[in-house]
């Protein structure tokens, strides 16, 4: 049987020459890039670094290049990101000291990889609107968006300053609390378009990556470099656990009265940001490599999911029992983390998952991956049952001292009662947006979206998740391929709970709403992946006849 020759050995000379010169000219434009905007980092930054701060100086000088070369290679800067986001509470407080400027810093990847992204896509003729079925939801939420920034956050920018007034509540007549007269406080205006960015901002991850997961490859690809990300935070989620239990870090064990039952900065360990470990009172709440303890049970729930699709999604034998290694690190890592809602949810959501992919009918894939898993969990319960009783004590007594019908509902009559029409204006609820002006503390994402933006909002909102619930469900349906339907199915089960999940505010919360829109993009590619599958295994018994000997 004669050897297929590769593509390299049918090239002709000349075409091999135009490749190399395009080689070429590719690198000496990398260099140019690379020198021109670190020379303007550094002729931005050495200034800034003297007249204000070296942090700026040093953010400066990194941020340019770093914005320059995302706009340039979007794909890269979007790999770059997505590899930068779990680790962004570490690098936040390790390195920029909590600066507000280092918690943007993974815009300066993803903003101009959008833009890079886009203009490239307009020049190839590629779509920009990957699925057209959502639309109209989405046109209604921005109207419903921009119309609370403009009549509400803009309007507050015309109000006299707070500090001006010497009179800041009036009686009112029937009795009970009293009329806040409005004012401005702080930067109404730049808060509602911070506000705006944490809703919407990244929505445009379904359009970069329906076109960054271009094949099959690099959608296995994808599977596999999260699951890295994955057991890497939580080997060090293990490690910042470890040296907390063994006193290399002391945590808030040393503090007293109300300390030692809140996260503090004082306390990071090796690690992410705030956390709390008062074990002699029963207190562990740990950020993992998140800024706070709330972020990391969040990445744990994504990381549930994420570790599942390999376990059970990827076509390697290996990779898929490394899934099921990201598993039992994730359940490991809920258990000592001390978040009550991990605890909760992460095995509600594997439960989810393996029972709406369907994957207890696969018994040969199913069953033994599940024995292991569970040998594991029963091994590491036997060895830490206190560690185990105390969670889950933990998790009872919150229950009972705050029912979550109960919790819900306060928070909806808070945000009804302090909130207009339009709401107080976006980013008023938002904990992010607090260095631009005062905010209140919800811990649901719907009442804070009723705050912030009003009825109008919330409904709006909740009818563009809803639509985007349904086109994935319905195009994951649409794919013949049993691989990637099942791969689309485990994606539209994570999307499904982040859309309706009713405590904390998923998505606000990085890198959970990252996660959320960019899988409702990768599911909305496979149909794409399945069809250009198709169509090369038609093109190739044709082109090669050899290939497809006829029978005999």
């Amino acid at each position: 049987m004669a050897k297929s020759s590769s593509p390299a050995a049918t090239l002709t000379p000349k075409e091999r020459l135009a490749q190399k010169q395009r080689a070429l000219k590719a690198r000496q434009e990398l260099t140019t890039a690379i020198t021109a905007s670190a020379i303007t980092g550094l002729i931005l930054g050495i200034p800034a670094a003297f007249l204000g701060s070296p942090l700026i100086g040093v953010a400066t000088i990194v941020g340019i290049p770093v914005v320059v070369l995302s706009f340039l290679y979007p794909r890269t800067a979007l790999w770059a990101f997505l590899i930068y986001m779990p680790f962004s509470g570490t690098i936040t407080y390790a390195i920029g000291k909590g600066h507000p400027i280092f918690q943007l810093a993974k815009d300066f990847l993803y903003f101009p990889a959008l833009l890079g992204l886009f203009l490239q896509c307009r020049r190839e003729g590629k779509p920009i609107l990957v699925n057209k079925s959502i639309l109209i939801t989405l046109v209604l939420l921005l109207f419903s968006l921009f119309l609370t920034l403009f009549l509400v956050n803009f309007a507050q920018e015309f109000l006299p300053a707070c500090s001006e007034l010497t009179v800041r509540f009036i009686p009112r007549p029937e009795g009970g609390e009293p009329i806040a007269i409005p004012c401005q406080e702080g930067q109404p205006l730049l808060q509602g378009i911070f506000g705006l960015k944490v809703i919407i901002g990244y929505i445009p991850l379904i359009f970069c990556a329906y076109h960054l997961i271009g094949d099959r490859k690099r959608l296995v690809f994808f599977g596999r470099l999260l699951l890295v990300l994955v057991m890497i935070c939580c080997f060090l989620g293990l490690a910042q656990y470890g040296m907390l239990r063994t006193g290399r870090c002391a945590g808030t064990r040393n503090a007293t009265g109300a300390d030692l039952f809140e996260p503090t900065l004082e306390a990071r360990c090796l690690a992410g940001g705030a956390l709390l470990f008062s074990p002699s009172h029963g207190q562990i709440r740990l950020p993992g490599t998140f800024v706070s303890p709330w972020h990391w049970a969040w990445y744990l729930i994504s990381g549930g999911t994420i570790a599942f699709v390999v376990a059970f999604g990827d076509p390697a034998l290996l990779w898929r029992l490394t899934g099921i290694g990201g598993l039992t690190l994730v359940m490991m890592n809920t258990v000592i983390s001390g978040q009550r809602l991990a605890l909760a949810v992460v095995p509600a959501s594997i439960a989810a998952l393996i029972l709406l992919t369907g994957q207890v009918a696969k018994v040969k894939r199913f069953f033994p991956a599940a024995i292991a898993l569970t040998i594991i969990l029963v091994v590491i319960a036997g060895r830490n049952p206190q560690v185990l009783q105390e969670r889950v004590d933990s998790f009872v007594g919150r229950w009972n001292a705050s029912p979550p019908h109960l919790f819900l509902q306060n928070q909806f009559s808070l945000a009804q009662r302090e909130g207009g029409i339009l709401g107080q204006g976006l980013g008023k609820g938002t904990n992010a947006s607090r260095f631009l002006g005062p905010t209140a503390f919800f811990e649901t994402f719907h009442s804070k979206m009723v705050y912030e933006a009003g009825w109008p909002g919330l409904i709006a909102f909740l009818l563009f998740a809803t639509n985007l619930t349904v086109s994935v469900y319905f195009v994951t349906r649409s794919v013949r391929d049993r691989e990637l339907r099942n791969y689309g199915a485990s994606l539209w089960v994570y999307i499904l709970i982040i859309s309706y999940f009713p405590h904390w505010y998923p998505l606000d919360t990085d890198p959970v709403a990252v996660y959320y829109w960019f899988f409702a993009g990768v599911v909305f590619r496979l149909p794409e992946i399945a069809k250009q599958e198709q169509d090369q295994a038609a093109v190739l018994p044709a082109s090669n006849p050899a290939a497809c000997p006829a029978r005999e």
